[in-house]
C-alpha cells in the first residue's frame, strides 16, 4: 500500500454554481492549473488540510450529467471516478435541475457531501429548502453555503474527514426514474412564494434580449476596449516606458559603446540605433526590444484585459454574450463561447490564440486561433493604425476595421464550410448576475496573471531571439528583395514597403509606424495597414500559434493569412485606383 497516497477531493457540479469560488475558499492561492492528458480541457488542483492530512482537491469542467456530451464533461467524469471524496456543488436557486447530476453521483456510492451553494440568492427569489429533509432523502451531509462570503465552507471542510458512504444505498436507475425521484424529493422539500422582479432582475432580462442585448452588448465590449486601452497605455507611459529608458537605457547604451566594433554582435544585442540612441520599440536586439517587448508592450493590457474578462465572467456576463451571439457565429463553425478568445485578441493575439483552449472541438480551436490571427488587430496595432490613417479623415479608419471585420466574418463562413468537423451545441446555464467577493475575484485574477507570465514569457523571447537572429544575418531583407515586384504590382507599394511588411513578422505596430517615411497615397495607406494587419502575426502570437495548433494545422493557418493578404491587399489596391 502506498502510503504516500493523497485523498482526492473531487469539486463536481453544473456549470455556473460557483464551484470555482468555492475552490478558492478551500485551497488559497496554492493552485496549478493542468491540462488532461491527450486533450486541452483544463482543471484546477489545489491542496488542503483536514485534521492535519493533506488532501489534494479538483475543480473539475462543469458537467451536466455523468453522460458527456462535450470533451470536457467527458473529462469530468472520468476524474470523479478516480476521486476517494465528491463535493458536489448545487445551485440552490436551481434545485431541480441540479438534482440529476446530484443523483448519478450518489449511484457511485462514494463518499460525498452536497453544497446547497447561493443560499442567500434563495431567499431573494422567494425560495425556502428544508435542509434536514432534504438530508435524510439524500442520505449524506447536505450544508447550505454562500461561496462569494464563505458562509458554510468551514463547516462543510470539518465534516469531510469523517464522510463515509451514503446512508442509502443507491442502486443505478433509469432516466425516468431518476426524474420521478427528483420529483418526489423536490416537492417534499421545497416551497416558492410569489417573488417581484427586481430591478438587477430586469437588467438581467434585458442583457439577453434579442435586440436590446445586443445595443447592451456593444455598449459594454465598447466600454471594456476603452477602459483597456486607457489603463494599459496609462501603464506603458508612466511606469514600463520611464523605467525602461531610465534604467534599463543608459545601462545598454554602455554596452552598445563596447560592443561598436562588434557589428554582427551588436546587431544582434541592441539592435540598430535610430538618430543615435537606443530605442526600444524600433532597435530588434534581444536586450533591447526582446526585453522590453513582454513586460512593457504587451504585458500591460494583458493586466488590463485580465481585469475586464475577470469581471465579466464573475458577474456572469458572459454566458450572456456567448448565448446572444450563438447563433451568429454557428454560422461560421463557431459556439457563442468562441467570442471570448476574439475580445481577448484585441489586446494582444498571444492570450487570445492561448483562450482558445476553452473550445472543445479542434476544429472550432483552429477556425478561431485563425480568425484571430487574421483579422484582430491588438491594441498596440489599432493605435498605429488609428494614428496612420486618422490624418486622412476617421471616416477612413472605420473603413479599415470594417474591412477587417468583413474579412473575419467570410473568412470564416468559408472556414466553416471547408473544415470538416462537428461543431457542439451551447449548452450553457445563464446564471444570475451577482457581485464576486473582492477576495476571491482578485485570488483567480492573480492567479491568471501568474499563469500567464510563466506560459507566454519564454514562448515570446525564444520567438524574438530566432527573429532578431534571422534579421541581424540579413535574411529577412533577401526576402524582401525576392518578393518586391509582387508587392509592387499586386498592391500597388513602393518597393521599400516590403520592409515595413517583413518587418511586421516582429512587430506589426511598429512595421505600420515604419510606413511613414514612405509617403504613402490614401489608397496605398489603407491597403499596407490592411495588408499588415492580415499578414503573419507577430513573432509572439506565431510561436503560439504553433504552441495551440501544433505543426500540420499552423501550416495550415499560415497559408491562410498569406493567400488572404494577396488577394485583400489585390482588391483594396484595384478599388483604391477607381475611386
Amino acid at each position: 500500500m502506498n502510503t504516500n497516497h493523497k485523498k482526492k477531493i473531487i469539486l463536481a457540479g453544473n456549470p455556473n454554481v460557483g464551484k470555482s469560488a468555492i475552490f478558492s475558499r478551500i485551497t488559497g492561492l496554492h493552485v496549478t492549473v493542468s491540462n488532461y492528458p491527450g486533450t486541452t480541457v483544463e482543471y484546477l488542483i489545489g491542496s488542503t488540510f483536514v485534521s492535519g492530512e493533506e488532501m489534494e482537491i479538483i475543480d473539475l469542467p462543469g458537467t451536466y450529467s455523468l453522460l458527456p456530451l462535450s470533451k470536457a464533461e467527458a473529462v469530468a467524469v472520468e476524474m470523479i471516478d478516480k476521486g476517494d471524496i465528491v463535493i458536489n456543488v448545487v445551485d440552490a436557486t436551481n434545485l431541480e435541475r441540479n438534482l440529476n447530476l446530484t443523483l448519478e453521483l450518489l449511484e457511485l456510492n462514494k463518499p460525498m457531501i452536497v453544497l446547497l451553494n447561493m443560499w442567500d440568492e434563495t431567499r431573494h427569489k422567494g425560495i425556502s429548502i428544508d435542509v434536514p429533509a432534504l438530508q435524510n432523502m439524500l442520505g449524506v451531509p447536505v450544508i447550505p453555503t454562500i461561496a462569494t462570503t464563505g458562509e458554510g465552507v468551514k463547516e462543510a471542510m470539518s465534516i469531510i474527514e469523517s464522510l463515509k458512504e451514503p446512508n442509502i444505498r443507491w442502486q443505478k436507475m433509469s432516466e425516468e426514474e431518476r426524474w420521478s425521484k427528483i420529483g418526489n424529493i423536490v416537492s417534499a422539500v421545497q416551497r416558492i412564494s410569489h417573488h417581484h422582479h427586481t430591478l438587477l432582475e430586469r437588467l438581467e432580462d434585458l442583457m439577453i434580449h434579442p435586440v436590446g442585448g445586443l445595443l447592451f452588448a456593444a455598449v459594454v465590449v465598447a466600454a471594456s476596449f476603452l477602459f483597456t486601452r486607457a489603463i494599459g497605455e496609462g501603464l506603458i507611459n508612466y511606469i514600463f516606458d520611464p523605467f525602461f529608458e531610465k534604467v534599463v537605457g543608459p545601462l545598454l547604451t554602455r554596452l552598445s559603446l563596447a560592443l561598436s566594433d562588434h557589428h554582427f554582435l551588436h546587431e544582434l544585442l541592441i539592435g540598430r540605433l535610430v538618430d543615435g540612441k537606443i530605442h526600444f520599440k524600433e532597435s530588434m536586439g534581444i536586450l533591447s526590444t526582446g526585453l522590453y517587448l513582454y513586460p512593457a508592450a504587451v504585458f500591460p493590457y494583458i493586466i488590463a484585459f485580465y481585469l475586464v474578462l475577470g469581471l465579466m465572467e464573475d458577474i456572469g456576463y458572459l454566458p450572456r454574450i456567448a448565448v446572444l451571439i450563438d447563433n451568429l457565429m454557428h454560422r461560421i463553425g463557431l459556439h457563442g463561447y468562441a467570442v471570448i478568445p476574439n475580445i481577448l485578441g484585441f489586446g494582444c493575439n498571444v492570450p487570445g490564440i492561448m483562450a482558445t483552449r476553452i473550445l472543445e472541438s479542434t476544429r472550432e480551436r483552429f477556425i478561431t486561433a485563425t480568425l484571430i490571427s487574421i483579422a484582430v488587430p491588438c491594441a498596440a496595432l489599432q493605435a498605429m493604425i488609428i494614428g496612420m490613417v486618422g490624418r486622412w479623415g476617421i471616416r477612413y479608419v472605420f473603413l479599415v476595421f470594417g474591412i477587417l471585420f468583413l474579412i473575419w466574418v467570410i473568412i470564416g463562413i468559408l472556414l466553416n464550410w471547408l473544415v470538416k468537423g462537428y461543431t457542439p451545441p451551447l449548452l450553457l446555464e445563464v446564471p444570475p448576475i451577482r457581485f464576486p467577493s473582492p477576495r476571491i475575484f482578485f485570488k483567480k485574477y492573480w492567479m491568471r496573471l501568474s499563469y500567464f507570465a510563466k506560459e507566454a514569457f519564454p514562448i515570446m523571447l525564444t520567438g524574438i531571439i530566432v527573429a532578431t537572429f534571422l534579421s541581424a544575418t540579413g535574411f529577412i531583407e533577401h526576402v524582401a528583395n525576392i518578393t518586391s515586384p509582387l508587392v509592387h504590382t499586386t498592391w500597388g507599394l513602393p518597393k521599400e514597403a516590403i520592409v515595413p511588411i517583413a518587418i511586421g513578422f516582429i512587430r506589426k505596430d511598429i512595421a505600420v509606424g515604419m510606413l511613414e517615411p514612405l509617403h504613402l497615397t490614401l489608397p496605398q495607406t489603407i491597403t499596407a495597414t490592411v495588408v499588415l494587419s492580415i499578414f503573419f502575426p507577430c513573432v509572439a502570437s506565431f510561436v503560439v500559434l504553433f504552441k495551440e495548433l501544433k505543426w500540420k494545422l499552423m501550416l495550415a493557418s499560415t497559408g491562410i493569412m498569406l493567400l488572404t493578404s494577396m488577394i485583400v491587399g489585390g482588391i483594396t489596391n484595384l478599388v483604391g485606383k477607381m475611386f
